[in-house]
């Protein structure tokens, strides 16, 4: 009895599978010009996006120099004993701040801004790649007169603010860090690939530059108040101590000044990429094809089981 309830099953499986493929065979058509149809607007939209291309830079953060750290260690408690306290300018190496320092708006504003040029940021239209010509959107900014034209409203203004800029130029920045070697990757991605090339090396030049004005004006208070110290002791162990913090400090001066690589060094450089990183336009058309077989199926089952359910 069971044996011949499977089999009533299975031939009704096989009943509704048949029906089902004479359902699709017949609506064949219908597929057909769906999947052509949004084949078609695939292809049109893919075609319609600019070509974006990515600037990559790994970087390996320079380590910071122990000479003060070391000297705080042998002489700190006798430094205290003349009331001179350094244990908050014994700094570790700057690059896990100069990652946070990176990503502020401050940072963007007094660093990045000022050494870019704001319509290749925020009214970036087309590059042409045989001339090398960047062309805006005129109805944000005319290039002939160069002049901001947008309409905005409150809170934006006609030439786009710090914080408006920094916005966007999040969007076109990225990180990310290997884990097991602590090595740092840096991404550009614009439109231009010479720009993107411009900006990581503009990243990373202002970061070095701007840690190295830090720690330099750091050091030159430091020697400052140490010769103004060792004027007022009399005691000679003090004065020796103030002797080699003063040696350390004048020395770190001195390699402030020597490495251009400062907070950051190149691993692998950035370049002018040939090649786009987006959009994928092989997967959007993919894509598209997908969705017009699935549209065109559903309205076939649909149209045929309203029909269906008329007739009874």
């Amino acid at each position: 009895m069971e044996n011949i309830e499977n089999n009533q099953h299975l031939n009704d499986d096989e009943i509704d599978l048949k029906e089902l493929l004479i359902i699709l065979t017949n609506g064949k058509w219908i597929i057909a010009a769906l999947t052509s149809i949004a084949s078609i607007i695939a292809v049109i939209y893919s075609l319609s996006l600019p070509n974006i291309y990515q600037s990559n830079a790994i970087l390996v953060p320079v380590e910071a120099s122990q000479g003060m750290s070391s000297a705080l260690k042998s002489y700190g408690s006798i430094a205290n004993l003349a009331g001179m306290n350094f244990t908050s300018q014994a700094s570790d190496s700057n690059s896990v701040k100069a990652m946070e320092k990176i990503k502020t708006l401050s940072f963007f504003e007094n660093n990045i801004m000022p050494n870019i040029f704001l319509p290749d940021l925020m009214a970036i239209d087309s590059w042409h790649d045989q001339t090398n010509e960047l062309k805006f959107n005129q109805s944000l900014y005319d290039d002939e007169s160069n002049t901001w034209v947008r309409d905005f409203s409150y809170p934006q203004k006609q030439v786009p603010s710090a914080q408006e800029s920094f916005r966007e130029f999040k969007k076109h920045l990225s990180f990310s860090e290997d884990q097991q070697t602590g090595f740092i990757n840096v991404a550009i991605k614009h439109q231009s690939p010479i720009i993107a090339k411009e900006w990581v090396d503009l990243l990373i030049n202002q970061i070095n530059g701007f840690y190295r004005e830090k720690d330099k004006a750091e050091a030159e208070r430091a020697v400052a108040y140490l010769n103004k110290q060792i004027t007022k002791t009399s005691l000679t162990e003090i004065k020796q101590v103030i002797a080699v913090l003063l040696q350390q400090e004048t020395q770190k001066l001195t390699l402030i000044e020597a490495n251009e690589a400062y907070v950051f060094d190149y691993i692998d450089p950035p370049v002018v990429m040939e090649r786009k990183s987006e959009p994928y336009r092989a997967l959007i058309c993919i894509i598209g094809a997908f969705i017009g077989v699935i549209l065109g199926i559903t309205l076939v089952l649909v149209t045929h089981f309203r029909s269906s359910f008329k007739t009874i």
